[in-house]
């Protein structure tokens, strides 16, 4: 049988069934429903913020984008009546395409929808500081379903996923109440309860290792390092390769403002707000524990916790740093 939720209502002792659609209520489910979620994202979950509506994906519009304290991306998707099946075709099919996000877009969709950064969004909503630093942002992606019922066919298929395979799946299933009385409620229970599907999740979910001890690398060693680092083709490096490190060459000390003016300088991003997001990731890199040899030549103060300040180059490997840029970028060149 299908999850649905019944209610009865006690007058004069008896209990009188109500079972009013919204439509019959005079609600709209897609101006009012999608408005009381957006103004009480708790009733998605205690630890889902919504960052993003109407995502645009390879496979079209998400309904609604949210995250969670560990940094995982939730998939939300809303019927507005029974959810069939292919209801959690749609969303994995969106999940396949926001598991490769990263902190620049999340940040983008972030401030499109609550016109402020993540780090700032995040931090005003929910009770406990979020460094995005020491996060492993979109590590896992989780999805939640959205809807007044739900087939018997979908509700075993998320019990089997979720139970079998580790996977973070769930469903909400609402129900809209109007008394004789003319008061409102919404109703909601979990397919799988909160609690459950929170330790699942803690167990898939890892923070980011970080550490502020520089590596102990010979010189041959180290530069090899960094040679095939700063080659990657992934942003992060690619923008310590471009603005952090020549920066460093040309100051003894650069500070976040110096940083900040040299990504929008170089067209990396159109304001100071969207230049402190791809700072973020800039320290963010350089704080993760394996890349030691990153701090092995770049020093920082921490005038924070959760900040980075005053970046400068170790003096021995100034001319190292120089030389290998100049290399990179000549072989960048000719290709």
């Amino acid at each position: 049988m299908a999850t649905e939720i019944g209610v009865w209502q006690i007058v004069d002792g008896k209990l009188e069934h109500i079972d009013i659609s919204m439509a019959q209520a005079g609600r709209r489910e897609t101006e009012d429903l999608e408005k009381w979620i957006k103004d009480n994202p708790i009733v998605l979950g205690q630890d889902i913020l919504i960052i993003g509506e109407q995502v645009r994906t390879k496979s079209g519009p998400l309904d609604f984008l949210g995250m969670d304290k560990a940094g995982n991306l939730v998939i939300i998707e809303l019927k507005r009546d029974r959810l069939p099946r292919d209801a959690l075709t749609q969303a994995m099919d969106y999940a396949s395409d926001v598991s490769s996000w990263d902190l620049d877009k999340l940040s983008e969709i972030c401030l499109k929808y609550s016109k402020e950064t993540l780090e700032d969004y995040l931090n005003e909503n929910f009770e406990e500081t979020m460094d995005l630093e020491n996060l492993n942002i979109n590590e896992t992606q989780r999805i939640l379903l959205v809807g007044f019922s739900l087939d018997e066919a979908l509700e075993r298929m998320i019990e089997w996923l979720s139970t079998n395979f580790g996977i973070s799946i769930n469903a909400l299933i609402l129900k809209y109440i109007k008394t004789k009385g003319g008061e409102e409620f919404l109703a909601k229970t979990m397919i799988i309860p909160e609690e459950i599907e929170k330790e699942r999740s803690k167990k898939i979910t890892n923070k980011i290792l970080v550490d502020h001890n520089p590596g102990n690398y010979e010189p041959e060693d180290l530069r090899k390092l960094l040679e095939n680092y700063l080659s990657e083709n992934r942003k992060p490096p690619q923008r310590i390769k471009n603005i952090l490190l020549p920066l460093c060459l040309e100051k003894d000390k650069v500070t976040r403002d110096m940083i900040k003016e040299k990504i929008v300088n170089d067209g990396e991003a159109i304001d100071e707000g969207k230049a402190g997001i791809i700072l973020t990731t800039i320290s963010r890199e350089i704080s993760i524990a394996p890349r030691d040899y990153l701090r092995q030549i770049i020093q920082y103060d921490r005038p924070n916790p959760w900040e980075k300040d005053n970046y400068r180059l170790v003096g021995k490997y100034r001319e190292m740093i120089k030389n290998l840029l100049k290399e990179i970028n000549n072989e960048r060149n000719i290709d």
